[in-house]
């Protein structure tokens, strides 16, 4: 049997298409028409009507020989990667294939847009950071990076138990991740209590994550690690937390303030702090840190530059 795609229209169990003037089509829809025929045990054909190659330009000619190239199951991908280079990836701000912000999602979008600006920033420009730093004599969250991630095995979220509808916990992470000032987290609490009750403890820990990656970002910390061990017997024991900074190669952050107080503190605190560099990247751990709270005051510390206080074992 045979079908001819036309208005949407499709025959369950035609095993043949013929597709008119296929050098006219993207390879996308090439793919996609193609599809549309064959079905579990039915071999199915797919024939493509063209001038002679020689009279195609040669983009059109990469799309047809792509098409009939990668025919086997699961070569998606191929097809794909072929589409990018034929195409182009396009640029962020510019108007070639600029689209494609209603798929990402405004928030997302403006995301990678900002990390692409902390990444060139940071790469080509690394005198703007330095020059800026000396001139106010303190550095912004977003000049060194765009955020700091937090890896824990600490429990920290909403549970069932206290926001019962997996759709309204969703939404609450989503507004928790995009506040930034602590103000807002003591309102975004309020509201929780109001609606929901007193917060059990893991909820408390999952509003101080906002404080940690803030003053993470204050730091210059990509990733902020904070790991409670166990024993072999599955019993607690003394947790300690590691803080991973950029690229150490001729980045003047690591002759700026900020480092400093870092490093200021790892030397009144030597018996507990230990550096580490690793593929060029710079890491500190700090042993003895056992909570989100513990994690929180600490980096205050630093930030205030309080080591006396800070060689107390908590």
């Amino acid at each position: 049997s045979t079908t001819i795609i036309e208005s949407g229209l499709d025959i369950p169990n035609a095993n043949t298409i013929i597709i008119n003037g296929a050098h006219n089509f993207g390879l996308s829809d090439l793919h996609q028409m193609r599809g549309r025929v064959g079905r579990s045990n039915k071999k199915a054909f797919c024939y493509l009507l063209s001038p002679p190659l020689s009279a195609l330009n040669i983009d059109a000619r990469r799309r047809l020989q792509a098409i009939e190239n990668f025919s086997d199951l699961g070569s998606g991908i191929h097809i794909a990667m072929q589409d990018l280079d034929i195409r182009g990836a396009g640029n962020l701000l510019g108007a070639e294939q600029s689209g494609f912000i209603a798929d990402l999602g405004y928030e997302t979008y403006q995301k990678i847009l900002s990390q692409a600006v902390t990444e060139l920033r940071i790469e080509e420009f690394p005198e703007l950071n330095a020059e800026e730093e000396m001139a106010d004599g303190q550095s912004s969250n977003s000049k060194w990076v765009d955020d700091c991630q937090l890896d824990s095995n600490l429990p920290m979220y909403f549970s069932e138990d206290y926001v019962p509808t997996s759709s309204e916990r969703m939404l609450l992470y989503r507004e928790l991740d995009g506040i930034e000032r602590d103000e807002d987290v003591e309102r975004f609490r309020s509201r929780l209590i109001d609606r929901f009750g007193p917060l059990p403890q893991e909820a408390e820990d999952l509003l101080k994550v906002v404080t940690l990656r803030r003053l993470g970002k204050h730091f210059g910390c990509e990733r902020f690690v904070l790991k409670q061990n166990t024993t072999a017997t599955g019993k607690a024991k003394a947790g300690h937390a590691r803080l991973f900074f950029g690229p150490a190669d001729d980045s003047p952050f690591y002759g700026g303030r900020i480092f400093g107080q870092v490093v200021d503190f790892a030397k009144a605190n030597a018996y507990r702090c230990h550096f580490k560099q690793d593929k060029g990247k710079i890491s500190l751990l700090i042993d003895d840190i056992n909570t989100i709270s513990e994690a929180v005051n600490l980096l205050k510390r630093i930030r205030n530059r309080d080591n006396r206080v800070a060689t107390t074992r908590e």
